[in-house]
């Protein structure tokens, strides 16, 4: 057996060649300790190696459960974040998010960023290990918070991002106020068919009503009295749900800005506080 007989029990069972390789390897270096440089290098994988592997590779595609929930961590922005069931699998799109609050953040030497739906907490610890702000973030999921307390322990910030329990603004009080509120709030319409793997992820966290757009809605109409004045409101955006947050934001809002993501799809909208 090989690792390239590992790779084939993947893409037979329909994952993309590259997909799959990548998936290999994230095995390998999470189980066995042995990077790509190594295997470059001339590493030879031992039988036992190739069989543990070769194990979790059957046992991704048994059920198509995501190799992040199998690891028990993803990859985002440079660090890995324990991942469960309980949370969302970070992705490319949300790195896309936090690298647009950072620039903001730093350009305008915010310091109190206030994370709404905070899940696994990779957006707050994103920001607070990469900025001098501190982050609440906040989750209706105790479930949840408590991976999001893990990941600030395993990146050493406890006292710069921190988390509540709270159903959106719930839990905050009238006197705190914040330079930038960040969300990426469920927003995928319900009855949308997801993919095999995506149907692992939790669904408070997926799907949202009003046709995806609920929680923009919800969040942009009390965002202002939890906002510093010239204070920043942001989202990761679903796919064609552009025009609607931003019409829903130019009440409050202004100097609204909208950023694609390589795929040329509009993905994070951000506006200032009028």
């Amino acid at each position: 057996m090989s690792i390239q007989t590992i790779v084939k029990i993947l893409t037979d069972a329909g994952i993309e060649t590259n997909e799959a390789k990548k998936e290999v390897e994230m095995l390998l270096e999470h189980f066995c300790k042995i990077t790509p440089e190594d295997l470059i290098r001339g590493y030879n994988l031992s039988a036992e190696q190739l069989e543990i592997i070769k194990s979790k590779a059957l046992e991704r595609i048994k059920n198509r459960i995501p190799i992040q929930y199998i690891t028990g961590e993803a990859w985002f922005m440079g660090e890995y974040f324990k991942v469960t069931p309980d949370v969302l699998i970070p992705r490319d799109e949300t790195e896309i998010l936090v690298r647009e609050a950072v620039k903001i953040i730093k350009e305008n030497r915010f310091k109190e960023v206030l994370d709404i739906g905070t899940g696994s907490g990779c957006i707050a610890c994103s920001i607070a290990r990469l900025t001098n702000a501190t982050v609440l973030g906040v989750d209706i999921s105790s479930d949840a918070l408590r991976i999001a307390l893990d990941n600030v322990t395993r990146l050493k910030i406890n006292n710069r991002a921190v988390f509540r329990k709270s159903d959106l603004f719930n839990k905050i009080r009238n006197d705190e106020k914040f330079d930038l509120i960040i969300s990426n709030p469920p927003y995928i319409p319900h009855g949308t068919v997801l993919e095999p793997e995506v149907r692992h992820e939790p669904k408070e966290a997926l799907f949202a009503g009003e046709n995806g757009l609920e929680f923009y809605r919800k969040i942009i109409e009390k965002a202002p009295q939890y906002l510093k004045q010239g204070g920043c409101l942001m989202f990761e955006l679903g796919i064609n749900e552009s025009e609607n947050v931003k019409i829903f934001m130019e009440k409050d809002f202004e100097n609204i800005c909208i950023i694609k993501d390589l795929s040329n799809i509009d993905r994070v909208i951000a506006g200032i506080l009028k």
